[in-house]
């Protein structure tokens, strides 16, 4: 059962953050998930300090609180006239910095875990469970990151065309009266509340990787951003199952075969993509070199 609740928790981070990461692919924001997944140290440090407990909710208000603040701080940087990716190196290295003196001032003497906090590892997520009326309910993880998936899931769907729009051509967006600022930053929210809530259980390594890597593998397999989404969400659900049994073989990290797994799916999309891979087009190009002899 333990394997089960540890391949369902893989898949639904993987889920969640790949239906997101193909709006990143799209509007070259990658780095994104990285950099909230540094800077909300300071929130993670302040919730403990404010609340006195690790309880995992204030935890979460307080890094997804400085999750926003980090996407805000960029955003802001961007718009006047910082490179994008030079505003969010700068925006997380020193968000994570102010955390690390944080930490160094005020928890030496304090029993508080801060791998265990912000590295979580998903083996461990079969016996942090959660209780109902008095009934076990199954891994909290499952919770958490499932509400995350859907409330995803749901949002896209509501606003699709919304999100595609802003993310392909906002100029055209707005002139269609589509407000363009809200959309971004409604998607930097889900962003920044699924990277919180998931490497919480999982582990930063897992959630980054999924957030970029199935969805790079989809957008070399589809041409359509509502095809990319399904196929990304189909890759990072593989990558998990495969990534979970190859660890359990290999006696290995879960996380790190999990997007090991999704790495390897994408070097095969770069290599053998019908459309887009390397053999494919060094064939095309042999081809239309004999058919010019």
């Amino acid at each position: 059962m333990n394997d089960f609740w540890i391949i369902l928790v893989g898949a639904l981070v993987a889920g969640s953050c790949s239906v997101l990461g193909c709006f990143l692919i799209v509007r070259k924001m990658t780095l994104i998930g990285d950099a909230i997944s540094h800077s909300v140290l300071p929130g993670i440090v302040l919730a403990f300090l404010i609340t006195g407990t690790r309880d995992s909710v204030p935890m979460l208000i307080g890094a997804a609180a400085l999750g926003l603040l980090t996407v805000f701080l960029i955003q802001l940087f961007q718009s006047s006239g910082v490179q994008s990716d030079a505003a969010i190196g700068i925006v997380f290295t020193s968000l994570f910095a102010t955390g690390i003196v944080l930490v160094s001032l005020y928890t030496q003497q304090i029993d508080f875990d801060l791998e265990h906090v912000l590295y979580g590892e998903i083996a461990y997520t079969p016996w942090n469970t959660m209780t109902i009326a008095g009934i076990e309910a199954g891994p909290k993880a499952v919770w958490i990151v499932g509400s995350c998936f859907i409330l995803n899931l749901l949002l896209i769907f509501l606003f699709f065309k919304q999100f595609k729009l802003v993310s392909f051509d906002p100029s055209l967006a707005a002139a269609m009266g589509i407000p363009v600022l809200f959309f971004h930053y409604l998607l930097m929210s889900l962003i920044s509340l699924t990277t919180v809530a998931s490497f919480d259980s999982v582990g930063s390594i897992l959630v980054v990787g999924m957030l970029i890597i199935p969805a790079a593998t989809a957008y070399l397999l589809s041409d359509r951003l509502s095809r990319m989404i399904l196929v990304s969400i189909g890759v990072g659900v593989l990558s998990s199952v495969i990534g979970y049994y190859s660890a359990t073989i290999l006696d290995a990290s879960i996380s790190g075969c999990m997007v090991g797994s999704a790495a390897i799916l994408f070097g095969l999309a770069f290599l053998f993509s019908p459309g887009n891979g390397l053999v494919s087009l060094l064939l095309k190009r042999r081809k239309s070199k004999e058919s010019h002899a």
